[in-house]
């Protein structure tokens, strides 16, 4: 599957928790698992709910509690399940979900990471900082040689056109080409090149009458 879908960088076969598993063991597997996500499926490896490192520990007494106030909880949350504690109203994704599929949920829901689905089993988790690393990934950043180069945008008719020809024609390799609109600063085009020859690069887009700004 293509380089814009989750299923290239979700965590494929996530550790997953039982509805009866307790709340000390599901905090141990996260802790021990460096996770703030857990998905808890059922016998047939169904997703029922997520819980998370924020629902545990807002389990777990407060320390603003008396010593005896602070026991009789410990003695609760001993008792208790992750049942107790799970959403089981769940966002997911499917493994051809886009990575911007995921960005969305991501901004407008307020989550770190939702489980990805397939007929209903849990197949992977993906999270914000998955999302982050196939951005990085996608577009080279931090790579050798990755710039990124501020044009222009004097509303020339065909100017994006001119910019990947100039790049092609010249075998110089590139990771993205955007367009941003913006009325109070003007508009811009931002051009993500791969090369060490950033000088000559620059020369070949004065030549085609393409502004860089630098």
């Amino acid at each position: 599957m293509g380089t814009m879908y989750i299923s290239r960088y979700m965590i494929k076969e996530p550790l997953t928790a039982s509805p009866e598993m307790s709340l000390p063991e599901a905090r141990l597997l996260l802790n021990d698992n460096h996770f703030r996500h857990l998905p808890v499926v059922d016998g047939q490896g169904q997703l029922v709910g997520m819980v998370t490192d924020r629902d545990l520990r807002s389990a777990y007494p407060s320390s603003v509690l008396t010593e005896s106030e602070r026991r009789l909880v410990y003695e609760q949350v001993e008792q208790a399940t992750v049942a107790d504690i799970m959403s089981t109203e769940c966002l997911s994704l499917h493994p051809e979900s886009t990575l911007d599929d995921a960005l969305l949920l991501f901004d407008q829901k307020g989550v770190g990471a939702l489980p990805v689905l397939e007929d209903g089993q849990v197949v992977g988790i993906f999270s914000s900082r998955d999302l982050l690393m196939a951005y990085k990934e996608l577009f080279g950043v931090g790579e050798k040689g990755s710039v990124l180069l501020e044009i222009d945008d004097d509303g020339q008719p065909g100017l994006m056109t001119r910019i990947v020809t100039v790049l092609e024609h010249n075998e110089v390799p590139f990771t993205r080409l955007l367009r941003i609109e913006d009325s109070e600063h003007g508009n811009r085009i931002y051009l993500r090149i791969n090369t060490f020859r950033i000088a000559a690069v620059l020369a070949l887009l004065r030549e085609a009458e393409i502004q860089p700004v630098v």
